[in-house]
């Protein structure tokens, strides 16, 4: 499915570690060492268990009409300081997958601080007071996964490890919760402060096409909107941070009572409540933030940009506003996206790549996110066809495809296809406790699966055809084009628009 939760994940630099069980360390019990000390714990027998009964084989494969609810236990529960546990047992596998969530992100930014979310993931793979080293260095001999990323609503750091070392990832996350301060020097802020500079210049800036995220967001939503600016912020407001801002930063967002901690996986269930407690429950609660606010963004006339960059074809996206994750018609836009462009059958690319002969690619998706969501259609020019001509082409064949609803083939496809991901998560432990995250972010609700899954298996032809032609209406969108030339010239704003995103403060469409 062409499905994003978000706006792109901004990873950290170093990147995810894998290495082999063959280099896995045997280390003194853990049952000596004090809490300032990572844990050290002996490799142990798997425990080999039936493997969690997540999905029929027709639900995962078969009629779309027909599905069988995953069978997943999840528990939420919330610690004395407000740090909010999920636990889901499943013993398929000797793997434990942690992941812990703070309901931060750059929309909590705010303005002449853009980046700051980001560039804290990184500085928080810097080492504590009991760990002043890389934070992947534990996990290396152990053949453990480490790493994190930012979006507009939260920042998320997760672990992968064989479940005998359960204990590990516990332990290294609370003692960063607990002591980064004490570790943090204005050497590691200037030298993650570089790195991030260049993951802009690599990811923005040098990358072709590029800079279509970063003028999306100002296109589609006012000065001072949460989500007006990338996560991964200006060159100028990375300088300007300082290390009392950074301090100030954790103080504010990086407490208990504003995180979410899920643990998916091969564990005993008395053990990990008593390895929570042990090293979470008394860290200070500190206080939630509260969740940015904003009326939500109405176009009322096109926004038509044009960029030249550094590229040899040309490349056109349109982008409309569209309801938020989990409001009514996010799923079926989300279903509208696979009718669109998933397949050389599909209503966009067909006529587009193989008829028309006009585009090189197409695609579409809805970019999911909790205050408001955008829908984006972009496609990619064939040599020797002008943008003009790729727009008019691209914007029949839009208006084609929003005139009858998805046939039943077409429907049953998108939902096979959404399926065919969803239990795919559910059944992969680190998937899973990143979606279980999700859900109580987004829903206050860990154990989300059943009302997940029903908003798809529910939509029907109609009420897709009628999410489609409601959110993307011609003339209410942003365009911006991307064609050969001076990366360095201006951008153009040809049809700037009077209110280019006039707030209302409900849907009125």
């Amino acid at each position: 499915m062409k499905r994003l939760r978000s706006l792109p994940r901004w990873s950290h630099a170093s990147g995810a570690l894998l290495v082999g069980l063959a280099s896995a360390m045997t280390l003194p019990s853990a049952q000596a060492q004090p809490a300032e000390s990572p844990p050290a714990t002996q490799p142990a027998r798997p425990t080999s268990t039936q493997p969690t009964n997540t999905a029929s084989g027709d639900a995962a494969s078969g009629d779309a009409g027909t599905v069988t609810v995953p069978q997943v236990n999840v528990e939420q529960y919330t610690l004395s300081n407000g740090l909010t546990v999920l636990l889901s047992q499943d013993r398929s596998l000797p793997v434990v997958a942690t992941e812990m969530l703070y309901l931060v992100g750059s929309g909590h930014e705010r303005q002449g601080r853009t980046g700051f979310a980001h560039l804290f993931e990184h500085l928080m793979f810097q080492g504590s007071k009991h760990h002043d080293r890389e934070y992947f260095e534990p996990f290396e001999p152990i053949g453990g996964s480490v790493n994190g990323t930012t979006n507009q609503d939260r920042t998320n750091y997760y672990q992968r490890v064989p479940s005998n070392y359960l204990e590990l990832p516990i332990w290294m996350e609370s003692d960063r919760l607990r002591s980064l301060l004490p570790a943090l020097s204005q050497a590691k802020l200037d030298n993650q402060r570089d790195v991030v500079k260049n993951e802009r210049r690599q990811r923005y800036e040098v990358e072709p096409y590029g800079m279509a995220w970063w003028y999306l967001g100002e296109a589609l939503y006012p000065e001072g909107h949460p989500y007006r600016h990338s996560p991964i912020g200006s060159h100028e407001d990375l300088s300007a941070a300082t290390l009392d801002d950074v301090r100030e930063f954790f103080k504010q967002y990086y407490v208990p009572s504003n995180a979410v901690f899920s643990v998916v996986g091969d564990f005993d269930e008395d053990r990990v409540k008593s390895l929570i407690s042990r090293y979470f429950e008394d860290i200070p609660a500190g206080e939630r933030a509260p969740t940015p606010t904003a009326t939500v963004p109405e176009l009322r006339s096109e926004v038509h940009w044009t960029k030249q960059d550094d590229v040899e074809l040309p490349r056109i996206y349109l982008a409309w506003h569209t309801p938020a994750l989990f409001a009514p018609g996010d799923a079926e836009l989300d279903l509208w996206s696979n009718v669109l462009s998933e397949g050389k059958s599909s209503r966009l690319f067909h006529p587009l790549v193989y008829e028309q002969k006009v585009a090189k690619d197409v695609f579409a998706f809805q970019v999911s996110q909790k205050l408001s969501s955008f829908y984006v259609i972009a496609a990619t020019a064939a040599p020797g066809v002008d943008v003009d001509r790729l727009h008019t082409a691209l914007r029949g064949a839009i208006d084609a495809a929003l005139a009858t609803p998805p046939s039943e083939r077409e429907l049953t496809r998108a939902k096979n296809a959404f399926k065919k991901d969803f239990f795919a998560r559910i059944e992969s432990a680190g998937s899973r406790a990143s979606l279980l995250a999700t859900y109580y972010l987004h829903t206050g609700q860990a154990d989300y699966i059943a009302e997940d899954l029903g908003r798809y298996t529910s939509a029907t032809a109609s009420s897709v055809h009628e999410a489609a032609r409601r959110y993307l209406q011609p003339g209410r969108h942003v365009r911006i084009d991307f064609v050969p030339g001076e990366r360095s010239a201006p951008l153009q704003m040809l049809q700037p628009a009077a209110d280019p995103s006039s707030a209302a403060q409900g849907d009125s469409r």
